[in-house]
């Protein structure tokens, strides 16, 4: 059974950190695109970060390039989303992601991926 785990969301003010974390479960980890969306309220989910553990591609939406970096995390089966320089615009739940393929053109399509975590929030406050 594949499973996704998040973890590491919270409060924080503007211009801090956060790292969030996602630990898959119950299929080959390496073959499996990675994502990160995240859904404000009243909005669309949105793909903010996507990873391929295969060769270690990454692709990021434009709104956080240069602040967020997508990562292999301490452990196989983890991938991290380091995000600096966070912005108030920046609060919503976070959401994991994974396709049973590699990652595409069409990495920020919630539609492309096949499993989801429960996600973690993230408020941003001035």
């Amino acid at each position: 059974q594949v499973q996704l785990v998040e973890s590491g969301g919270g409060s924080v003010q503007a211009g801090g950190s956060l790292r969030l974390s996602c630990a898959a479960s119950g299929y080959t980890y390496s073959n499996n695109c990675m994502g990160w969306f995240r859904q404000a309220p009243g909005k669309e989910r949105e793909g903010v970060a996507a990873f391929y553990p295969g060769d270690g591609t990454t692709y990021y939406a434009d709104s956080v390039k240069g602040r967020f970096t997508i990562s292999q995390g301490n452990a196989e089966n983890t991938v991290w989303l380091q995000m600096n320089s966070l912005k108030l615009e920046d609060t919503a739940m976070y959401y994991c992601a994974s396709d049973d393929l590699w990652c595409s053109g069409s990495w920020s399509l919630p539609s492309s991926y096949d499993y989801w975590g429960q996600g973690t929030q993230v408020t941003v406050s001035s």
